[in-house]
């Protein structure tokens, strides 16, 4: 967020001036948000969908994509040339006082979107509840309100296959889990 303070000797006694600056900066930083946002909207094809997009004090906007078939290094360049293109022509950041990066979330970020949950179903998933319990599994289904996790419970001749409906209310964050 970028912040700038100026008033004058009147409004600075009046306390006024500086939080009206303040409220129309951020909401000029919001607007640049917004609009980056709606043009990226427009220059996804095929089954590629925004995951979630970070915006750093210095300008620097990180976007994170997904698509149902696996994202490409190709198809973010691709993407991040276009964006960055219009971005510029439209003069969003005047100064031309920003960077632009555009990837996949990759495997260290939980879950974020229903999309990437359905995308993920069949893989393996550790899940963080509310109360910072763990529970590991495949990930079998996924619906509106739940996920759906298999687990194995004992050993040998004992073990038992197991299933445990997770309410999203009750998630915090889910990771997809590399299994060898």
């Amino acid at each position: 967020m970028v912040c700038i303070f100026a008033a004058d000797n009147e409004a600075e006694r009046k306390g006024t001036s500086g939080s009206l600056l303040l409220l129309s900066t951020n909401m000029a930083t919001e607007t640049n948000i917004e609009t980056v946002k709606r043009i990226l909207l427009t220059l996804l094809y095929d089954d590629i969908f925004f995951v979630d997009m970070k915006v750093k004090p210095t300008n620097n906007i990180k976007i994170f994509l997904d698509a149902d078939s696996g994202l490409g290094i190709e198809k973010c360049i691709k993407i991040n040339r276009a964006l960055y293109k219009i971005m510029d022509e439209m003069g969003i950041y005047p100064e031309g006082d920003f960077s632009l990066e555009v990837s996949s979330p990759g495997i260290e970020e939980p879950l974020k979107i229903h999309r990437q949950y359905v995308k993920n179903i069949g893989r393996f998933v550790e899940v963080t509840l509310n109360d910072e319990s763990r529970k590991e599994g495949k990930l079998t289904a996924v619906n509106e309100e739940d996920i759906v996790i298999e687990f194995t419970e004992g050993k040998g001749k004992k073990a038992l296959e197991q299933k445990l409906s997770l309410p999203f209310t009750d998630i915090k964050t889910t990771k997809v889990q590399i299994k060898f």
